[in-house]
């Protein structure tokens, strides 16, 4: 008899349901184990297999065979996830209050992608299963908002395929992170990626120009800025000095500003913290100085590099709080790279005007740290967001078109020539410049020097200025057939030696130059309106500057009072 026995049957009992004596078990047959309440009953059955679970159904709630303690069930209704329990047919047997509050039509395409989710695994494991792997869903509902779902198959202690598992969230915010990090990503490499047989025959003022072209359209497609303007810091003076700028009114771009807290607006007062300002309204803020017309908020950022602040970006709208904290943490980054393509053009500048030049590597270990810091502040942000491999995947991309970008000018810097060259010292003849008296006015030591040796080679009687003040000054004592200065120089800037040269005589020519290319305050356009013999821009070559001179001399010959 006992070989013909029949298997123990298992059956767990819930105490308190107190139903034991509703069913006459067998004691032959049968092996009961009781479980003091059902959260015991639920560690039980994930512990050992049984046949029969008894219980009321109360105590199982909200759905059959799905229990959650009150604390449990607490923490799925806090999480920002919807999160639910289907059956083979997709019908949801349980759902935390953030899954019930999505719409009915989200809810229906969560229980058709469980359903999808139970027949495919029932087809690729069959009947029985140790394990398989979840599946992840993209979305978007009729009013676009976009969701990302994961199903994954539930199997029990008998390896059975019982259930689906659904964890679902809404990407809608986090697409348009993506869709801003894709546009970082390929502004960052418009703005550092150019091709040197391009580059090469432009001028800096046409590399600025070109690179203003590209700021300007990533500004508005990427950041949707109409209204900007962009301020280099120039450390001798401490002045914020206008690059470029679009939409803004004359009257902003002709005013000094300076890196400082007090009287200088939001511009000068984010030069001098390092930390962008958001300024929701205009009228009730204490340090917004006018900008656009009718300007209600506006949103400043720091440019910065290896962690020191090199100018401000300024951005304006006619809208009240148009600005968020997303589009300062964007516009910072963005900021960074046009930081760093304003040094990398400098840097270029810089290359050529040394008389013993530099390498290719001395301007790639300028543009690394910064080049780092722009990756590394993308993926902070995105550290910010959950289950976003599509914004990991582009991480790597930027971080790759870095090495690009890195390529790219080491190709543009390797090999160049200084930019003025390196001529013999023997003295040379030239009637023209023979005893022609020039004044050089040129704050860069090597600038000034470089072409003071070129000019005494010529029989010129050169005089020198270290900035614009002193220029002014010797221009006052003296009379110059030339004075050649630079714009950008301390105390007083080129247009004002030009100025001054022109005052103490209408027919002395006056050549300027620039070391980055662009044109503070105009003072290029509003010196060719008044006489100005010609512009040099940096890194200029001998016979260039020589050429100028002598067209200058030769077109505007100066008499001299003596005469």
């Amino acid at each position: 008899m006992g070989e013909n026995r029949t298997k123990s049957i298992r059956v767990l009992l819930v105490v308190e349901s107190d139903l034991s004596e509703a069913f006459n078990f067998n004691e032959d047959d049968t092996r009961i184990d009781h479980a003091a309440n059902a959260a015991e009953a639920i560690q039980m059955l994930q512990d050992d297999a049984y046949d029969i679970v008894v219980s009321k159904p109360s105590d199982f709630l909200p759905a059959p065979g799905i229990h959650f303690s009150k604390e449990t069930a607490a923490i799925f209704d806090g999480v920002s996830q919807g999160v639910g329990i289907a059956n083979d047919s997709g019908e949801l047997q349980w759902a935390n209050a953030k899954l019930l509050a999505f719409s009915e039509e989200v809810r229906s395409r969560v229980c058709q992608y469980c359903r999808e989710t139970f027949t495919w695994a029932r087809s690729e494991v069959g009947d029985q299963a140790d394990a398989i792997r979840a599946r992840r869903f993209s979305f978007s509902s009729a009013t676009n908002n976009h969701y990302v779902l994961t199903a994954t198959p539930v199997i029990d202690l008998h390896h059975r395929i019982t259930q689906v598992a659904a964890v679902v969230w809404e990407t809608t915010t986090a697409n348009g992170l993506q869709n801003k990090i894709d546009a970082i990503d390929r502004a960052g490499r418009e703005l550092l990626s150019f091709d040197a047989a391009q580059i090469a025959p432009l001028d800096v003022q046409d590399r600025l120009s070109l690179l203003e072209q590209r700021i300007l359209r990533c500004t508005q497609e990427l950041l949707h800025f109409d209204n900007f303007e962009i301020r280099i810091l120039n450390k001798n003076d401490n002045k914020l000095e206008l690059v470029l700028a679009f939409g803004m009114p004359n009257e902003v771009l002709e005013s000094d500003i300076y890196a400082s807290t007090e009287g200088n607006g939001i511009r000068g007062y984010v030069a001098v913290r390092g930390k962008s300002y958001i300024c929701p309204n205009t009228s009730t803020d204490p340090r917004y100085q006018s900008g656009i017309a009718d300007a209600l908020s506006s949103l400043t950022v720091p440019l910065t590099l290896h962690d020191k602040v090199v100018g401000v970006a300024n951005f304006e709208s006619t809208k009240l709080a148009s600005f968020n904290e997303d589009d300062r943490q964007f516009a910072e980054i963005f900021g960074r790279y046009i930081a760093l393509a304003l040094n990398v053009f400098e840097l270029l500048v810089t290359e050529r005007r040394t008389t013993t030049g530099r390498l290719g590597s001395d301007v790639m270990a300028e543009i690394t740290a910064p080049l780092n810091d722009i990756v590394t502040d993308v993926e902070n942000l995105v550290e910010d967001y959950i289950g976003h491999d599509d914004l990991r995947h582009r991480l790597r991309a930027i971080s790759e078109n870095a090495d690009d970008i890195r390529e790219t000018i080491k190709n543009m810097t390797s090999a160049k020539a200084g930019p003025i060259g390196i001529r013999s010292s023997t003295p040379r003849h030239d009637p023209l410049l023979l005893n022609k008296r020039i004044l050089i006015a040129d704050d860069e030591d090597v600038i000034r020097d470089t072409v003071c040796d070129i000019l005494n080679g010529y029989g010129c009687k050169v005089s020198v200025a270290t900035d614009g003040e002193a220029a002014i000054e010797l221009i006052a004592q003296s009379d110059f057939d030339l004075v050649l200065s630079d714009i950008r120089m301390p105390k007083k800037n080129g247009y004002e030696v030009f100025a001054a040269a022109k005052e103490a005589n209408s027919l002395t020519p006056v050549i300027l130059t620039t070391g980055f290319g662009y044109d503070p305050n105009h003072t290029i356009i509003r010196a060719r309106r008044e006489g100005l013999a010609a512009v040099l821009f940096k890194p200029f070559k001998v016979d260039q500057l020589l050429d100028e001179i002598r067209m200058a001399l030769t077109t505007d010959e100066p008499t001299s009072p003596a005469e």
